[in-house]
């Protein structure tokens, strides 16, 4: 497998989401532009050359958009292989570049969120664990902060204390979204109109800066819906999913 590195120069012309056909489609867009902000912060976008779901992204931990205490090392905010791209080792040749790219920069390791059960949008604790990651810190709601040190003596990274009791004082939905995730950019409105339509108390509240991300009531940033200021979910959901948990 060959990959490629989307960059500043690039990013334009090369199809991030096999997903979505429309190169110009609206949740493209939204990533496109979340992406072009990132990349002078130290992002990297490796993915495969064929088109298909197959790629790391991962960036400074100082810059993550989570809630995190992780300085010196480096954080993976998605690896995703799926589909016909499973079962050939290509999870390994990202991870494995994700290595060497930080172990040359002077990284202490490096951080990804995930739990003690596979969860949707997370990565594969049985995966990460196979790979010699280890939880180095865990919120109420079971969302986990997994390591992978380059040296024993490193100091663990954590999430910070707004994350580690997820938690809001509203009642009814509350939504806490950023435009990492390109499917937020239709997934969102459709939510938002579908609550409103059935007179569902919802809000959506996007997280447009790095600061806002980080001091987030929650360890995931990308999608986290609360019910009467309870975790629910960080799956993204259409209509009919949505309707499904508002009923019961």
């Amino acid at each position: 497998m060959d990959y490629i590195r989307v960059t500043k120069e690039n990013l334009e012309s090369e199809h991030i989401c096999c997903a979505i056909s429309n190169n110009k489609d609206v949740q493209v867009a939204s990533k496109k532009a979340w992406l072009a902000d990132r990349f002078d912060e130290g992002l990297v976008f490796l993915k495969s050359v064929e088109r298909g779901k197959c790629f790391i992204e991962y960036i400074p931990a100082e810059f993550a958009w989570n809630p995190i205490d992780a300085d010196g090392y480096i954080y993976i905010d998605c690896l995703w292989v799926s589909g016909s791209f499973k079962g050939h080792g290509y999870s390994n040749d990202l991870i494995g570049e994700c290595v060497r790219d930080s172990r040359e920069k002077g990284k202490l390791g490096l951080c990804i969120l995930s739990s003690a059960k596979k969860k949707p949008f997370l990565a594969d604790p049985k995966y990460l664990a196979h790979k010699g990651f280890s939880v180095c810190d865990e919120a109420d709601n079971g969302i986990q902060l997994w390591y992978l040190p380059f040296s024993p003596g490193a100091p663990k990274p954590r999430f910070k204390e707004c994350a580690r009791h997820p938690h809001t004082d509203e009642k009814g939905f509350v939504l806490y979204y950023t435009n990492q995730c390109p499917f937020n950019g239709k997934y969102v409105p459709i939510v938002e109109k579908t609550a409103a339509d059935n007179g569902i108390p919802f809000r959506a509240i996007h997280l447009k800066t790095r600061d806002e991300a980080r001091n987030a009531p929650t360890p995931v940033t990308t999608y986290a819906l609360f019910r009467d200021g309870e975790y629910l979910t960080n799956e993204q959901m259409n209509d009919a999913k949505f309707l499904k948990i508002a009923k019961n």
